[in-house]
């Protein structure tokens, strides 16, 4: 492995021109590709498997043309204080806007209020229900600009009206300007790490290369593989930060070669051979990751992992590279200011520095550091104890938004339970009495503790099949809810057998439920395919039974951390209003899939780059304990700066105007940041300076068994300590050093 990337490495530094070009022909190839593609379309959430999907599908099949997948306004009356929506005015004013919402060209109905006993029991509240032939996605502006127009006349009546569902839904502002924060902290933090503008922006310039053709990939492949707008935006994040963290490493081993006294570019084939090696096997880390949540068995997260794999594979081939090939145009450019005036103070600084007083210290204390490390990790993962999960709907807006808004008021007029009324799906086809069947159920689960009302039942078409509402007393995110869907679907093979027709129970909270339900599950299987997979390859890496284990455990307690602290915000409120969280709830369900994910790849990388330092140190005859130092001193710093970078990526998410989207940024930040700063800074040299040799130990066995990949660049050693020329100052040359006749692995 690392004489193939040396030899790759020397090659793309002395054919520079053709790499180059080559990289910036496929990025216009796929930009071209991208701009030619047809849109995609929102292929929508769907969860197979699950009863509420399942129950959907029949509502599809049984009631065709009723677009069950139709957009929808639920428009929110309230009357102006101490009058009533039943006024003479108020009431003109609604039946006038519902009378012009029902003339779009694409709605397919109206309801009004009066006449579907919408308004509430002091009369003060009503609601409309708008619905429509299309999905959100294809209403067309005009019909949009009508709608808003018939809510503003009402409005401007006196009444004031609030506009929930999906028709009108305002976009969270995730933040184009997430991605040019994190990319202006990245550039500081590289700036402070290097000391040089060109070694800060290398790593910046690789990385938006490597985004820019992997989601050019993902546009011109989207309508072939139905792909959807949502599936890039993990893609971006990783593509982002980890094209910087893998360039940043291998710009940052150039430069220590160089300091060495190695031509530049015997330099860049020994940044790629080395801390290329680790390159490869973090991004391989992520990759595993990100494929492995297929196994969720979520189309759309299957999808999002997939493309956020393909972006930190290009990441992975960019910095290998195009690296190399921009360090050849400017082989002194990105050396620090006192390593090209040749100044000695800037190697002596290096053997004392930081990394390397910190592991010093880390192996005099190494078991109080250890249970200072668990202890306080274990304290903040408490709160996950009382994880609750769910999906935040619309109360979880700010108060600013419109839906935000209906939903209180809806809340206000006819209780909690009514933003999530459960959608029961009744099959008769095979009841002798279909309608008395579907009337014994409707009572059945209308007498059930919790509901407060059902709706009349509506049949298809050919009689066999009906669909009625229940109203539950609770909210859609409480967890009464969830014991109520519980209760009702125990109740049905009693009703089956009685009535010869079964029911399921769908509507956004009963899907909510069972995605969570769902994931919960899947998170099992996930972990141990994850972190099974990773260990393997790390055995491969370090060739010892214990650190990886170690990496895997040390993973686990950081996740655990940050779910905690998730929970401590998002969910039991402490500190909620710092980021700018106005209502607390259940966790989103895919949060601990994407904290797993996302966190352990990026955990991985953390240890490879950290440990196989110490590894190659070990194997070229340091003590465990000096090895340990030796690591510090030369990765710390990078690791800090990658680790930096990564919170500063997805802290910028943290501004955004969606609850879901701050939970995400602040989960991912804050496991980085434990893992990071936590376990692999302090709880991974403590239990290594404990172990001692016997954290490299690997039976004889095994070791024959598994394939050498030279990750620690042994094979390299000789070969750089011959070709070192003792000079202190830069080779200025950027003339090609002759290839060897043979480097054997």
């Amino acid at each position: 492995m690392a004489t193939f990337l040396y030899r790759l490495g020397r090659v793309a530094f002395r054919r520079r021109w053709p790499v180059a070009l080559l990289w910036v022909a496929v990025l216009a190839a796929v930009g071209f590709g991208a701009a030619k593609a047809p849109a995609a379309g929102d292929d929508g959430f769907t969860m197979p498997g699950i009863e509420s999907q399942k129950a959907f599908d029949l509502m599809e099949e049984r009631f065709p043309g009723s677009a069950a997948d139709g957009a929808s306004a639920q428009l929110v009356f309230v009357a102006p204080d101490g009058q009533k929506v039943t006024a003479t005015e108020n009431r003109a004013a609604i039946e006038k806007l519902v009378d012009e919402a029902a003339d779009g060209s694409q709605v397919s109905g109206a309801v009004d209020p009066f006449q579907a006993k919408a308004v509430s029991k002091d009369g003060t509240i009503a609601y409309a229900t708008v619905t429509y032939k299309v999905q959100a996605d294809d209403l067309t502006d005009a019909d949009k600009t009508h709608l808003e127009h018939a809510i503003d006349e009402a409005r401007d009546a006196g009444l004031t009206v609030e506009a929930g569902g999906d028709a009108l839904a305002t976009q969270p502002s995730a933040g184009g300007a997430a991605e040019a924060i994190g990319i202006a902290i990245a550039a500081v933090v590289l700036l402070i790490t290097f000391g040089s503008l060109a070694a800060a922006g290398l790593p910046l310039l690789i990385a938006v290369l490597g985004v820019g053709i992997s989601m050019a990939s993902i546009l011109a492949l989207s309508s072939t593989f139905g792909l959807s707008s949502t599936t890039g935006t993990l893609a971006t994040m990783l593509g982002l930060a980890c094209g910087i963290d893998y360039a940043l490493f291998v710009v940052s081993r150039y430069r220590e070669e160089r300091a060495k006294g190695h031509t530049p570019q015997e330099a860049a084939g020994l940044a790629a051979g080395t801390a290329g090696s680790a390159v490869v096997f973090a991004g391989l880390t992520v990759v595993i990751a990100l494929a492995g949540l297929s196994v969720v068995g979520i189309p759309m997260l299957t999808k999002m992992g997939l493309a956020a794999a393909g972006a930190v594979v290009v990441a992975v081939l960019i910095s290998l590279t195009m690296v190399p090939a921009l360090l050849g145009f400017w082989p002194n450019a990105v050396l620090s200011r006192a390593t090209r005036k040749g100044s000695p103070r800037s190697r002596k600084s290096d053997e004392n520095n930081a990394g390397s007083r910190w592991a010093r210290f880390v192996l005099r204390r190494p078991v109080p550091v250890l249970l200072a490390g668990i202890a306080g990790l274990g304290v903040i993962a408490l709160p996950m104890t009382n994880l609750q999960l769910g999906m935040p709907g619309n109360e979880a807006k700010p108060t600013s938004t419109t839906e935000r808004r209906a939903y209180d008021a809806l809340a206000d007029g006819f209780g909690p339970g009514f933003n999530g009324p459960l959608a029961i799906v009744v099959d008769a086809k095979h009841a002798k009495d279909p309608k008395a069947a579907v009337d014994s159920i409707t009572k059945k689960i209308g007498a059930t503790e919790g509901v407060v009302s059902v709706s009349p039942a509506r049949f298809n078409p050919a009689g066999d099949t009906a669909v009625f509402s229940a109203v539950p007393a609770t909210s859609p995110t409480d967890e009464k809810t969830k014991d109520l869907v519980t209760a009702i679907r125990d109740e049905r093979p009693a009703m089956e057998s009685t009535t010869g027709a079964t029911f399921s129970v769908t509507g956004t909270t009963a899907v909510n439920i069972d995605v969570a339900q769902k994931v919960q599950n899947a998170l099992i299987p996930y972990l141990a395919v994850v972190v099974g997979l990773a260990v393997v390859l790390l055995l491969l890496v370090f060739r010892s039974i214990l650190v990886p284990l170690k990496a895997a455990l040390g993973f686990l307690l950081s996740v655990l951390a940050a779910l905690g602290a998730v929970v401590l915000v998002f969910q039991q409120g402490h500190g909620a209003e710092l980021l700018g969280v106005e209502q607390t709830g259940p966790i989103m369900s895919l949060m601990p899939i994407f904290l797993v994910g996302i966190v352990f790849g990026l955990a991985m990388d953390y240890e490879v780059f950290l440990v196989s330092r110490m590894r190659e140190a070990y194997v070229h005859g340091d003590r465990p304990g000096q090895a340990v130092v030796s690591g510090f001193r030369y990765s710390a710093r990078v690791v800090v700066a990658a680790a930096l970078i990564m919170m500063a990526v997805f802290a910028g998410f943290i501004g955004a105007g969606e609850s879901m989207i701050k939970m995400i940024g602040f989960g991912l930040a804050i496991a980085v940041l434990f893992d990071a700063f936590v376990v692999r800074m302090a709880i991974v040299p403590a239990i290594l300076a404990l172990l001692g040799d016997k954290a490299w130990y690997l039976p004889r066995w095994l070791d024959r068994m598994l394939p050498r990949v030279d990750v620690e660049g042994e094979a390299l050693s000789h070969r750089a300590s011959a070709t070192a020329p003792p000079a202190d100052l830069p080779e200025p040359s950027q003339e090609p050093a002759p290839e060897p006749a043979s480097v054997h692995s």
